[in-house]
């Protein structure tokens, strides 16, 4: 099966489709860098929150399914067999498909709104016994983004301290569940060549847009 690019410009790509189906046939990379579905279900609400968390969650993503279901070992298998550095945002989800990992990022969201989660925990293979910090505030849904269009999508500041800390220029970086393309349009910034693989057709249009339009908006 040969894969035609959804999108192909300098040193962006980005593939419409399954990442199992995709990532075989691609090169290894330097860096996978990730945020897959976490399959705790926050596709139907976010339980136990309320006030406006519930309905904003609901409405604007209530057809996507996007936390239905976690990804299966065969796709963690393939990201590491894929990269010589991976590092996976919601580490403690995939904890039964995962190595153990013994250099965690911790990333404090210094969260203001008491219906969100104060910080998040993010898996990586680096051999170190360390835990690394990494603090960019967030306040969930309502996170102060230039563009908000997918209802997983991270920081950019977040996303380029990662980059900058974990991947020297003009590494290649992959993201096999893009979304919004978060991680290609800091990779592009920063001067890395990147991959994004994004099963949702809608969602490699939004990416394709941002790539288009999107500069570093803090100092």
């Amino acid at each position: 099966m040969n894969i035609k690019p959804y999108y192909n410009e300098g040193d962006i790509t980005i593939y419409h489709g399954d990442c199992l189906e995709i990532m075989p046939q691609l090169k290894p990379v330097d860096l996978v860098l990730t945020d897959p579905p976490y399959g705790i279900k926050r596709d139907k609400g976010f339980e136990g929150f309320g006030g406006f968390g519930v309905p904003i969650a609901r409405r604007r993503f209530e057809n996507d399914n996007w936390d239905s279901e976690r990804p299966g070992k065969d796709v963690f298998d393939l990201i590491l067999l894929k990269s010589n550095t991976a590092i996976v945002f919601g580490g403690n989800f995939f904890a039964d498909l995962l190595p153990q990992g013994t250099h965690w990022i911790v990333w404090d969201k210094k969260n203001t709104m008491p219906t969100f989660g104060d910080a998040e925990l993010i898996w990586t293979n680096i051999k170190r016994n360390s835990i690394k910090i990494i603090t960019c505030e967030y306040n969930g849904l309502i996170g102060k983004e230039k563009w908000r269009s997918h209802p997983t999508q991270k920081p950019l500041k977040l996303i380029t301290k990662i980059i900058q800390r974990y991947s020297p220029e003009n590494d290649t970086i992959l993201d096999p569940f893009m979304g919004s393309g978060t991680t290609l349009i800091a990779a592009k910034e920063l001067g890395r060549k990147a991959i994004g693989i994004e099963i949702e057709e809608k969602y490699c249009e939004i990416a394709v847009d941002r790539l288009r339009q999107e500069v570093f908006q803090w100092n």
